[in-house]
């Protein structure tokens, strides 16, 4: 048994040499054929793959799958990245959206105190709440504008659309607006059309109170009330609302200015009105300068009395 196995391990290296080297002279002569440029070698080759290639499909297959699977996984690489960029320019248009709504509304604001129709003698400044001073006993709001740009006690303040307050109390850089709502206001006013004449008062509502009212059988529901110039603190015609009438029966103004949202305020120069003298007590007026001494704004009085008629004497 043991000289079989010697036998057999002799005879297995030749064999695989030799069989290495047909292999190597079939494919080279197979390459050299392959190689030769001849017509008949040409139809030789082609039935060759003709017969080979459709039955070798089998065998690219695994290699088709692997190459569609890279193309697919490159492809779905290429989409999450893709994604990724679409959620960040989502988030900064996003971003733009909410800029360009403030803008428009920021404009819509600007385009309605630019529609406001007033009267030519009319000029006016524009100026920003800066904030709200109003609570439950007063209802005021704070400007950015004050003695510096002009401003006077007692001009009126408006909106995109109606009367907003008037102005009570200045600053060099602020000044304060009365509300038409609070408590102290009182306007003196007509309703259109059937022009009955009153006073609409504030209460700290939403809806200032129609007072004195001539004749109530003529006023309806959504007249316009507008001021008459009485008193010379408002100019005439400003739109201050429309009537409504309360739960109680009683007369109201729904303002046309939204109170609610005053962003912009449009202070109408008025040089007619009434000068009011109390600033409000808010915004503290500025303190007048005293006179120095030898200035020569204090003169001596003349003597009176026994001594200077003695002098006289």
């Amino acid at each position: 048994m043991a000289k079989e196995r010697a036998q057999t391990h002799d005879y297995a290296g030749p064999l695989r040499r030799l069989l290495l080297i047909v292999v190597c002279a079939m494919l080279l002569a197979l390459f050299l054929f392959w190689r030769i440029d001849s017509p008949r070698v040409e139809q030789f080759r082609a039935k060759v793959v003709d017969r080979i290639v459709p039955n070798m499909d089998w065998a690219m297959t695994p290699v088709t799958g692997l190459v569609n699977l890279a193309r697919d996984f490159k492809s779905y690489r290429r989409l999450a990245e893709q994604n990724q960029e679409l959620r960040s320019e989502l988030r900064q248009m996003q971003a733009w959206k909410e800029a360009a709504l403030q803008l428009e509304q920021e404009n819509a604001r600007l385009l309605d105190l630019n529609n406001v129709r007033l009267d030519p003698r009319l000029t006016f400044i524009t100026g920003v709440v800066m904030a709200d001073a109003g609570s439950p006993f007063r209802q005021s709001v704070l400007l950015n504008v004050g003695t510096r740009d002009g401003i006077v006690d007692g001009w009126a303040t408006m909106d995109g659309i109606g009367l907003v307050g008037r102005i009570s109390g200045t600053g060099r850089n602020s000044s304060r607006v009365l509300l038409i709502t609070d408590a102290a206001s009182v306007i003196p006013a007509i309703i259109q059309p059937s022009g009955q004449k009153a006073l609409v008062a504030g209460d700290n509502t939403a809806a200032p109170v129609i007072d004195f009212l001539e004749n109530r059988d003529l006023v309806r529901p959504n007249d316009r009330v507008v001021t008459t110039g009485d008193g010379k603190v408002f100019p005439a015609g400003l739109l201050i609302g429309h009537v409504v009438e309360d739960r109680s029966g009683n007369l109201r103004v729904r303002p046309s200015a939204d109170l609610s949202r005053l962003e912009y305020l449009r202070i109408l120069r008025h040089h007619g009105t009434e000068a009011i003298t109390d600033p409000g007590g808010v915004v503290a007026p500025e303190a007048p300068v005293a006179p120095l001494p030898g200035d020569g704004a204090e003169t001596d009085a003349p003597e009176t009395g026994p001594q200077a008629s003695a002098g006289d004497g």
